[in-house]
This record gives C-alpha cells, structure tokens and sequence, in this order.
C-alpha cells in the first residue's frame, strides 16, 4: 500500500478512536453498567490494534524501483514476475529514487546462454543475465527467495549456468492420441484452454525447464487448412481459427518464456478425410499405431507441404521432430530414414526459415514394429543424423534422442536398455560433433501419488551426462497432467491442475536439470513455505518412502508402458497379456533390471547350495531391510503432522504414508517368497508358515494402504490393454483403478502359500 494511502487510513482511524471514545464516554455518564464498560474496552482495543497496525505496516513498507535496460518480452516477463513477488511480499514499485533499486541487464560477451549472476550492492541488486532466459531465471531466482521470506537488503550474491543444454516436456496431446482412450481423451476440454497452458509454461519456467515438445499423431489438421490438400481437413473455418488460436497462444507465451517448441508428429498418418478422398491408408482410419506403413507419393507431398505450412504459419514454433517406428511397418531401417528425408526434412527446407530438430532414435532394427535394435540399424540412423546437421535450414545441434531404460526411467540410474533393447554404442563412439544424444526419462509408474527424491534425479543426470549428452525429456505416454481426476475430497485445496499436484517431480527434474548442484534445502524451502514448520520433515519423508517405486523397478524387468505400473503394484503378465497385480510367484521367478539386484529364485537357489553374493549385490532380504527402514523412518517422519483444516497439507502426508505403506508391503512380500521357495525347494513346515505369516502382513500394509486412499481418491480410469498388437489392443475404459480393487490379488498370495507343496525330492 503507498505511503500517502497508509497516512490517510491512520488518520481516518484516530478520528473514529476519538469518536468511539466520546460517544462511549457520553454514554457512560447515563448507564454505568458492566456491559457498558466491556464494549467500551473491546472497541478501544479493537481500534488501537488497527492504528498500531498501519503504523507498523507504514515502517516496514518499502519501495522498489525496477530499471530494466533491456527491452525484449522475455525481459518484460521477468520484471512482470519481480514484480509479482515484491508487491504480494508487501513491497511497493515506484519510479527511482526508492528504498532499493533493482537492475536489470543482459551481458552474453560475460555470461552464456541462461546464465545469470546477482550482484546485491548495499541497497542495489544487479541481475545481469547471458541472454533473456538466464534474465528470467535471474528474477525467479531473486523471486525464490522473497517468496521464501527472505529480505531485500539479505539477498545473497550468486551465479549459475545450465549444466544441460535441452530440458523438455514431453507432452502427449490428449486429441488423435497415441492410444485411444477415455483415461486420455478426458482431457481435451483442458488442454483446450489457454489459461491451462499458461499456468503449465509458467512451472516449466519456474522449474527452469525450455523446451515443450508436443506429440501427437498427426496434428496437421488442428493448425492448417493444407493449400493443396483442404479435403484433409475436418473442421469448418470457425472451428479451425479456435484451434490455430489455441496453438498460437501455445507458442507465443512460451517463446516469451525462453522455451522452445517442437512439433513431433508419429508417422505414417493421414487424417481419415484425407484417406477417403485419395483413397490411400484406408487400413488405418482409425489410426492404429503398428501398421503397415503407406509409402504413396500423395502421403508423401502431402506430408512434406504440411510440414512447410506449419512452419510458415506458425513462426514461434522453434521445430520439429522424427519418430521413426509408428505407422511403418513392414518398413527397413534405411527406407524409414529415407521417407523421413522425403517429407519432415523436406518440409522443414521449402519453410524458408531455419528451424530445430529432434531426431528420435529407431527401436526397430528391421521391418516389425517392435523389431529389436541392431549395428544396422545405428549406423544408418547416425549416417542419416549427420546428413541433416549438414543442412543449413536446421539448427544445430541435432537432438538424438533415446528412451532411458525403455519406459521406465524411474527405476535404476544405470542405462541398462533403450527402447528396442541394448546399445551398441554407435552413437557415441566417436563421440559427435554436430548432435547430442538426450534421454528421454518417462514416467509410466506413478500418476496418482506425488513423488520426488532429488537424490535419484541427481544420481541420474550425475551419471548419464557425458560430453555427448544434451539434455532430457521428461514426461509420460499414457498419462497427461492436465485435468485432476484424482482428487476426491470436496474442499479446497491448493491446485487446480494434475501438473499442480505433483509440483515436487517437476520441480526436482527441471532444476536439477539446470543445475545438479542445487542443495535438497531449495526443495525444503518450498515445503515450507506451503506449509510452514508441518513441512519441516516432508522433503526427508518424500525421499525415503518415494525410493518404494524406483527400488521395484529395479528389481523387476519389464520393457514397454504398461510393462510395469509400480505405484499400483501391477505388471503385464505374459501368458495373459493382461495386466494384473504382481503376485508372489511372479516376484520370485521375475529377473531383475539391475544386475545388482538378485531375483528371489537365484537368491535361494543359491543359498540352498551355500552360495553366497558379493557385497555390491542386493538380495531379497537386504532389499526387504532397506524398504522397512526408510518406510518405517518416513511414517515417523510425518506420524505427528495435524493436517486438520489443510487439504492439502492432508494430501502430501496421506501419499507419503502410501508409498511408504506400499513399501512395507513389498517388503513383507518379499521375505513371504523367500520363505515360500525355500519351502518349495527344500520343505519344512516352518518355511511354509513364515511364508503365509508374511504374506498375511504384506495383506495387512495393503489394506492400510486403501485405509488412506479410498477416502481421498476416487477409481481412476487408466489405459489397460489385452494384446500387445497394436490394431487389436482393447480399450477397456469401463476399467477404473484403485488399490482397493486390487487387494482380492493380493489375498490370493496368502492361498497360494497355504496351497504350495514342497518338490519331492525335499527332506
């Protein structure tokens, strides 16, 4: 509030104090009553409080001036945003002179690209950025800590740089999707939405993330009207200017923003007004991924002026990007490559404007869908990558990108696989000059329960970043954080959004990402201030029950999506193709990801032999240690939060205490199948007791877990699948999902302890 303002409220109220005082005083001369007295006292203190009050706020306010020299909308935005945080920490802005002054300035002959430094000089702060991103980040940076409680005159001095290039959202669009489902078209109103992508781009920036790559099957339709091809279209005019309005609105905030854009269509995809007209790709209107892909030259221009139009009528969108498998069956690796060249790198050539690329590395090494990765197939993909970065309408560098650990990076930081299988190392050595190799780190393990331990993220980028390396994608392909279909509870709660719920996962990747140095006290700063001296332990708690789900993953092997489902215990099983619980027999007889775990089969086999392991190795039992130990240490943690009156506050604890709860159950789970194959193996009626007294705990921590979730979650539908092939896969959208619905599986383990024998040939 300005000086003059606070002036005229305390005059105004030592006015009505005097008045008070002489009508009460008047009134006391004709009735000396008790409750006369007590209001006169109330309506003294109430007044005296208020003008004490403004007095105080009127001694603490201070003034800022902010000097911007740079005159860019992404220096506009960050002074917009300093601007936010000083006025809602109750300072004032004004034109110099002021109590502080704040400057603003670009160097990019001092600082690189989105580096900053902070300068606080007596009652002057600096901020001085490498370019206009490293500007915002500056005054994010500053912004931190007002919002954190820190003062002006406190501001420390500081410095930071990237230490990865690219740091990018991978976004499914939640309309002709990747898979067809209600779990994902319910979120088209949503993303339809400007205001959603504006608060989703302001996380990116906050979190320091710069690049939003959207995917989609073929997006053609929603952004132009083709000039030679306007049958392909299925909208009206009015239609289509909604959705070229959307995607422009897109684009602009992010490039205001310092996030680049990318297209990254699937191929090979016509919309079905197209199919119909020429009468080509008729196999697949209703857009099945693992087809056979149609190689018409129509498809071809079609494509390839698409791609030129998008790119001309869209001048923010940074670029776009290859995916070489979708839509291309029956394809080699080589005529792949080729019909990309044809159409995507043509198109981006006749645009007439120079744009970016992301090169997304095959997985199939010969002409099946889900072929495996070979020598082949590296050296042509490299051969063709090289070719591309030789172009003079794409920027450099190429980003190569390849899936970490398949679907589940959320497992182990060791690279154990890529999407196909094994690496040959074709990419790396030698190393390249003109592309980098990203990751993309998806996330198909957890959806409903806020997670985040920065010490894996660190690990992970601290491991998997050498020279050649360029950055990550960081998102899911059966999930999009849009529309909260999750929250059960009626009150108010402080999000809006899905993204907003898990705002420690983004958090955590974007600015670990940036800068894996960054102390886990900025992650705990921020759980402070939600939440005051409650959040004190959340970060430590979060950590300890969140390695629940990477420490599964690492003990049991999967490979594509819905492989694996690690915060609903659920695994594909690969005699029903069907997607269930992971019960005890398939813990124990399941190989692990990460050759330092050791299955609960080889564990016993080998103990039935006195075998023992070297230390590095994690069996069953040390694993089962390590889960009770962290679970039970975070359940401590958070055992004495009051979270009555914050549904919020209720939220993070409760699904900490789900993880964690999930973990003890685990652990319990595996001990019971120890105990259960040592039985089968060697016999002994104790063996088989402890395995049924342990899978009757694992049921126990089960049901603990549906105590806390069934009253704040609601079934949420998930993609489920009944084949792997792609035109036959079953959408059972009548399926929802919840740990309660499950726990029928989990009783089962108890039966088949009760009902296993041991082998004949045991004593």
């Amino acid at each position: 509030m300005p000086l003059k303002n606070n002036l005229l409220l305390i005059f105004s109220l030592t006015l009505l104090l005097l008045s008070a005082q002489a009508q009460i005083r008047a009134k006391k001369e004709t009735a000396k009553s008790t409750a006369g007295k007590t209001i006169y006292r109330k309506i003294k203190l109430l007044c005296f409080l208020i003008v004490f009050l403004g007095i105080v706020q009127v001694s603490l306010a201070q003034s800022v001036s902010i000097a911007n020299q740079v005159k860019s909308p992404r220096a506009s935005y960050a002074v917009a945003m300093l601007e936010k945080y000083l006025i809602k920490q109750g300072y004032t802005i004004k034109k110099a002179p002021a109590d502080f002054a704040i400057a603003l300035n670009v160097n990019t002959s001092k600082l690189g690209s989105e580096a900053y430094t902070i300068s606080p000089a007596g009652k002057k702060i600096t901020i001085t950025g490498g370019d206009g991103t490293g500007l915002i980040y500056s005054t994010l940076s500053v912004a931190e800590d007002i919002r954190n409680g820190t003062k002006l005159q406190n501001i420390k001095a500081r410095s930071e740089s990237p230490k990865l290039p690219f740091r990018a959202i991978k976004f499914d669009l939640p309309w002709d999707t990747y898979r067809h489902s209600y779990s994902l078209d319910q979120h088209i109103e949503t993303c339809r939405d400007v205001n959603y992508w504006r608060a989703f781009l302001d996380m990116m920036v906050e979190n320091r993330f710069n690049a939003l790559t959207l995917w989609n099957l073929h997006p053609y339709t929603y952004m132009i009207k083709a000039k030679n091809f306007p049958e392909a279209t299925p909208f009206n005019d009015q239609e289509l200017r909604e959705w070229q309005n959307l995607f422009r609105s897109i684009f602009r905030m992010a490039k205001e923003r310092g996030i680049d854009t990318y297209l990254i269509p699937f191929n090979i995809f016509v919309s079905p007004e197209f199919a119909k007209a020429h009468n080509v790709a008729m196999d697949n209107l209703e857009h099945h991924f693992f087809v056979k892909g149609d190689t018409s030259e129509i498809i071809k221009r079609y494509t390839r002026e698409s791609v030129a139009q998008v790119l001309q009528e869209y001048p923010d969108l940074t670029g776009f990007g290859l995916t070489l498998g979708e839509g291309m069956g029956g394809m080699t690796p080589q005529e792949r490559e080729d019909w990309m060249k044809e159409t995507i790198i043509q198109g981006m050539r006749l645009a007439g404007r120079k744009s970016k690329l992301v090169h997304r590395i095959p997985f199939s090494g010969n002409t099946g869908s889900l072929g495996a990765t070979t020598v082949e197939m590296e050296q042509i993909t490299r051969k063709g990558i090289e070719k591309e970065a030789a172009m003079d309408f794409i920027s450099p560098p190429i980003w190569a990108d390849l899936k970490f650990n398949w679907s589940h990076a959320h497992s182990t930081p060791k690279l154990i696989k890529v999407h196909g299988g094994k690496l040959y190392g074709t990419y790396f050595n030698p190393v390249p000059q003109d592309y980098k190799i990203t990751w993309t780190a998806r996330n198909e393990d957890f959806f409903c329960l806020r997670w985040g331990v920065p010490g894996f993220v660190r690990e992970h980028i601290n491991q998997n970043s050498p020279a050649y390396v360029g950055g990550y994608f960081i998102g899911s392909e059966t999930y999009i954080p849009a529309k909260d279909y999750f929250t059960k509870i009626s009150g108010p709660v402080d999000w809006r959004y899905a993204f907003e719920r898990q705002w420690l996962f983004y958090k955590i990747w974007g600015r670990l990402l940036y800068n894996p140095a960054t102390p886990d006290a900025v992650f705990k700063a921020e759980f402070t201030r939600r939440y005051g001296p409650a959040g004190e332990n959340l970060l430590q708690a979060s950590a300890l029950a969140g390695s629940t789900p990477l420490r599964l993953a690492s003990s049991y092997d999967f490979t594509w999506d819905f492989s694996l489902y690690s915060e609903g215990m659920l695994a594909l099983d690969s005699k029903t193709k069907r997607v269930g619980y992971i019960s005890v027999d398939r813990q124990i007889n399941q190989p692990p990801l990460d050759p330092d775990y050791v299955s609960v089969a080889d564990y016993v086999k080998a103990v039935a032999k006195d075998s023992s392991f070297p230390e590095n190795k994690i069996t069953p039992p040390k694993l089962a240690q390590r889960l009770e130990q962290d679970c039970q240490k975070a359940l401590g943690l958070v055992e004495n939060i009051n979270t009555a009156g914050n549904n919020t506050l209720l939220y993070e604890v409760a699904d900490i205490k789900t993880w964690a709860n999930l973990g003890l159950h685990f652990a319990e789970k595996l001990k019971g199948g120890v105990a259960l194959q040592t039985y089968r193996l060697k016999g002994g009626e104790e063996n088989k007791q402890n395995a049924i007294k342990h899978l009757e705990k694992a049921l126990h921590f089960w049901d603990e877990v549906i105590a806390i979730t069934r009253p704040i979650y609601h079934d949420m539908p998930l993609v489920h699948y009944s084949e792997q092939d792609g035109k036959s896969w079953q959408q059972n959208d009548h399926l929802r999902f919840h740990w309660e619905k499950i726990r029928p599986d989990v009783a089962k383990d108890i039966q088949i302890a009760r009902q296993s024998k041991a082998n004949s040939a045991a004593d």
